[in-house]
């Protein structure tokens, strides 16, 4: 599986009963709470948000975080790699071995077999010398000492249970490893592997040692970690290990070996390995294997990383490190965290501790990926002018809250990375839905990059030109995800031709125009018509009249696929997959929910995931409507009825946290007129799925979109993606200021009458928590449970939200609920 979701019906087990592994040093969280406190009784303005941050949260519970040092979108992450179920290189279960520590590495991705892990690098002691080292994977793993993990932004150690002590920090592309021996320990021994990688996926590649000069290059082909295996893509490094001639080598060679096979050879002295695939099958390893003199107990190596040559990663090692001190890369990469998470700050002294570290460290995992690889293209990408980011895990998983999040505070990345998935419909005939190691991965939901460029647009269209973004190839790129069939729809675009022959997705149908795994109808079709939302969206800017019409039109096809006969736990309507013919082919809304009885049941891309949904049940995607949800209230009987359902769904144990298409259900009872009820039901998914400890998230980050999500429950706002449109909340903390340096504006949302006290899973009584009022620049809106980016965040000033403990007394929206279509929302373009 991939940056999704993670459908694992043992994860959730061991969630539910608690079986977590505490591994990170106690004095990271000892440190970071000191820092708060400390914060909270200083008056300065000089904050060090960078000490607010564990990136350790996630790293359990099928987190799949890398904790690695890493600068804002860096290419490189530095981090140890485990054995174990580990797709971002790091877990905390102490049973585990180290491999090695590599400087390729994703973020909050599900892939099964995990993600990079190339060119890993594993100190060791020989005492039998060159030829006794254990080099191979399996014989090299060693066991971390216990709570000796630790790690800031822009930092990573690690220490082995044989006292060696493993540390990295990083620019964009390159970085420095550091290793420290104990004294007496002998003579230090490194292995830097050229094969192995963590989905064991080498294709062949190239390594050469210049022992003059102290450096090994190396480089080759590996295969994608979510992505067809035809597909492949090249990467390289250059390993300066002399560290300016402070450090003399003693020995110098190469190996070979397969741990199947109890092969292992080794030469001294050769200078290097030219090897392809093994294609009787079994992984070929490989490497190079050194030695130092003088036993020295510190050992630095300058590490480059490239996708286009080893010359390239040479050059980006001596331009972004050169002669630095392994301190000072610290120090500058601590310093560019310090500016994209100063970008929104709160009242630390007045919000609980809890909160501020969740939200600083949710808001460093947001800026975390995808990775700017510009000018490190390749393959139909090779020498583009446009930016380039690669790690998109996926489309489906980041249009929700990722870039809304982004939108508010990185205008200039977010055009970056809109111009790239432009730039993916200019070189492929279509937007990337989730690009993977340089390679098209497996589509999701369709094409969700419509939503995300039509978001990008509908708030930044009047700086669009600025920031090097032509709207009318904007809407092109979105058009051809709309309109033309691609001959395989698996990986990049939608199966259009059927869905807008029969209105929505058919099961079983015959299409003799394009090819793909024919499941997820009901979810696909669900998905096609919001891409069909984004598009209208873009179409209504751009005033092509034709257009709104036609793509409204289509955003409905959602209604296409609702069965009113449906019936489970008493509640009538639900979303299923149909034939052709229009019946529909039921499967019980219960299938792929936690209250599912089978353990067998495919939920995911498999093909016999007969349910008709995607990696959710229909239960869940039911409720998927953000743009008409007016409309669906009505399907599912009315508001009282939406409300017992929307209750039911919560109570009833059907809600996943995890899953992207219940983002926007707990603030469903907006829509029904009765917010008290969301702030109740945000607080409660608040603190049941997230905390400060290394299992503090529901399951897989899938790439920030968990981060985010949580961060915007935190500030008290929600965006419904596409539009300008927030939805309010009950801000966690009494103050907060985000500041968008491009438009030079900064908002600052007072929660007036807030109370510490109903910050937690259950609000009691007598605790100010639901909004009474929303004041924007002096003007009380009319309205207290939505506002317009325009109104708000584009012009900046003061809002307002001010909180009461009298429920019953704010249970409405006032003047008017948030938008629908089918209600007349969404008329224009702000």
């Amino acid at each position: 599986m991939a940056a999704l979701a993670l459908w694992v019906l043992a994860a959730i087990s061991c969630w539910q009963y608690g079986l977590v592994h505490a591994q990170p040093s106690p004095n990271v969280q000892k440190r970071i709470s000191a820092a708060i406190k400390e914060a909270g009784a200083s008056n300065s303005t000089n904050v060090d948000y960078t000490q607010f941050v564990n990136v350790f949260i996630g790293t359990d519970n099928f987190g799949d975080v890398c904790p690695g040092a890493s600068v804002p979108f860096g290419m490189v992450k530095f981090s140890t790699d485990l054995t174990g179920y580990a797709p971002a290189g790091y877990i905390t279960d102490p049973s585990e071995k180290i491999r090695g520590i590599s400087p390729l590495h994703d973020s909050g991705t599900g892939s099964s077999l995990g993600t990079y892990g190339n060119f890993e690098v594993m100190p060791m002691f020989c005492p039998g010398g060159f030829n006794t080292c254990n080099v191979t994977l399996a014989s090299r793993e060693r066991f971390r000492k216990n709570n000796t993990d630790d790690a800031s932004p822009g930092y990573f150690s690690q220490t082995l249970d044989n006292g060696i002590k493993i540390e990295a920090t990083s620019t964009r592309r390159a970085g420095l490893e550091r290793f420290t021996f104990p004294k007496k320990g002998g003579k230090p021994y490194f292995v830097l592997d050229l094969a192995n990688d963590l989905p064991a996926s080498f294709m062949g590649g190239r390594m050469d040692i210049d022992p003059e000069k102290g450096r090994i290059t190396l480089g080759g082909r590996w295969g994608s970690s979510f992505g067809p295996g035809t597909y492949s893509y090249q990467a390289f490094a250059c390993y300066d290990i002399l560290n300016g001639g402070k450090q003399a080598l003693s020995e110098y060679g190469v190996w070979t070996g397969m741990t199947s096979e109890d092969f292992d050879a080794k030469g001294l002295g050769q200078t290097s390995l030219n090897l392809t695939r093994n294609l009787i099958g079994g992984v070929y390893e490989s490497g190079a294997l050194f030695s130092f003199e003088g036993n020295p107990t510190e050992i630095d190596f300058r590490v480059g990383v490239s996708f286009v040559s080893t010359d390239q990663a040479c050059a980006n090692a001596e331009s972004e490190v050169g002669d630095t001190s392994f301190e000072d890369i610290v120090a500058q990469s601590k310093a560019l965290w310090n500016e994209k998470l100063s970008k929104i700050e709160i009242d630390v002294k007045n919000t609980p501790a809890n909160v501020t570290e969740m939200l600083y460290s949710s808001l460093y995992r947001a800026s975390l990926t995808p990775n700017n690889a510009t000018g490190e293209t390749q393959g139909p990408f090779a020498g583009t002018t446009h930016p380039y980011f690669d790690s998109l895990y996926c489309s489906w998983d980041t249009f929700r809250t990722f870039y809304p999040l982004m939108a508010l505070h990185s205008p200039v990345e977010f055009a970056e990375i809109v111009d790239n998935y432009i730039d993916g419909w200019r070189k492929l005939g279509w937007m990337p839905e989730c690009r993977a190691n340089n390679v098209p991965g497996w589509t999701q939901g369709g094409s969700s990059a419509d939503n995300i460029v039509g978001h990008f647009a509908m708030l930044y269209h009047n700086e669009a030109a600025a920031l090097g973004i032509d709207l009318n190839e904007l809407y092109s790129a979105q058009l051809a995800d709309a309109e033309i069939n691609p001959p395989e729809w698996n990986t990049l675009g939608r199966q259009v031709n059927v869905y807008k022959q029969y209105g929505y997705v058919p099961f079983g149908v015959l299409d003799t125009q394009s090819v793909g795994r024919q499941t997820r109808e009901g979810s696909r079709t669900l998905e096609y018509a919001f891409e069909d939302f984004g598009v209208r969206q873009v179409a209504l800017l751009l005033n092509k009249t034709d257009d709104v019409a036609k793509y409204t039109n289509r955003s409905l096809f959602y209604r296409n696929v609702w069965d009113p006969q449906v019936v489970s736990d008493g509640f009538h309507g639900f979303a299923q997959k149909r034939w052709p013919n229009g019946t529909f082919a039921l499967t019980s809304p219960v299938d792929c929910s936690p209250n599912d009885n089978s353990t067998n049941r495919e939920c995911s891309l498999q093909g016999d995931n007969v349910v008709g949904f995607y990696e959710s049940s229909s239960w869940e995607y039911s409720w998927f409507a953000p743009h008409d949800t007016a409309h669906l209230i009505q399907l599912m009987g009315g508001n009282a009825t939406f409300v017992k359902r929307l209750d039911h769904f919560f109570d009833a144990g059907y809600y996943l946290a995890g899953n992207e298409p219940s983002f926007q259900t707990p603030i469903g009872y907006h829509y029904a007129n009765r917010p008290t009820k969301s702030v109740d039901r945000v607080r409660e998914v608040v603190f049941t799925n997230f905390d400060i400890t290394p299992a503090g998230l529901p399951g897989n980050d899938d790439q920030a979109a968990m981060a985010t999500l949580l961060a915007f429950h935190l500030l008290g706002i929600y965006p419904v993606p596409s539009t300008s449109q927030f939805l309010v909340l009950s801000p966690f903390t009494p103050k907060y200021t985000i500041h968008n340096s491009y438009l030079n504006v900064s908002t600052t949302v007072t929660t007036k009458g807030f109370d510490a006290r109903s910050v937690k899973k259950t609000i009691p009584k007598g605790a100010a928590a639901y909004v009474k009022s929303v004041t924007v620049n002096g003007v009380e809106s009319p309205n207290r449970c939505h506002f317009d980016f325009y109104d708000v965040f584009r012009v900046g000033g003061d809002v307002v939200i001010e909180v009461t403990a009298d429920k019953n007394a704010v249970d409405d929206c006032g003047s008017g609920l948030p938008e629908s279509i089918s209600t007349g929302g969404f008329a224009v373009a702000r």
